[in-house]
């Protein structure tokens, strides 16, 4: 079987957040704020981790139906889809999917599975008027991975000849 490599990205309120998976092995993750700032220098940013990391599969969240994310923050995941849809690799959204009672037991659970990113754990729940912590999107990231790993695209096509 083919060895797939995953590169997600995450984005999230002035921030954005990358895991990259090479046959569901955590190999690569990273965090940036500035990139985050407009579309243009997210796009950059990514870009060069897709010309960097060559992953099989970019994904992004689709924020349609019920998704929680600002305008500005829709515009930039709009951005980071547009540009993989023009890069040699396979471009997939996927919905950001509830399966925990909140964030934090989700990031639990993936670090976990993943203990790289334990590290990154929050240390305290965070109180409702507490500003969620930057490593969040971290884990965002990854649970967008995961959905990938959990529900496989399809397989590519081959070159006849």
């Amino acid at each position: 079987m083919e060895t797939l490599s995953i590169l997600a990205i995450a984005v999230a309120s002035g921030k954005a957040g990358y895991v990259y998976l090479s046959d569901g092995t955590l190999q690569d993750w990273g965090i940036t704020v500035k990139a985050a700032k407009t579309g243009s220098d997210l796009v950059g940013f990514a870009q060069g981790l897709i010309n960097d990391l060559r992953p099989d599969v970019v994904v992004t969240e689709d924020c349609g139906k019920g998704s929680r994310k600002g305008a500005n923050t829709r515009r930039l995941i709009q951005s980071v889809a547009e540009l993989a849809s023009h890069n040699a690799v396979l471009d997939v959204a996927v919905p950001r999917l509830r399966r925990y009672p909140s964030k934090y037991e989700e990031a639990e659970a993936l670090a976990t599975s993943h203990p790289e990113l334990a590290g990154y754990l929050p240390a305290k729940k965070r109180r409702i008027f507490d500003f969620e912590p930057r490593s969040m999107v971290l884990f965002e990231a990854l649970a967008l991975a995961e959905e990938v790993l959990q529900r496989p695209p399809p397989p590519r096509a081959t070159p006849i000849g």
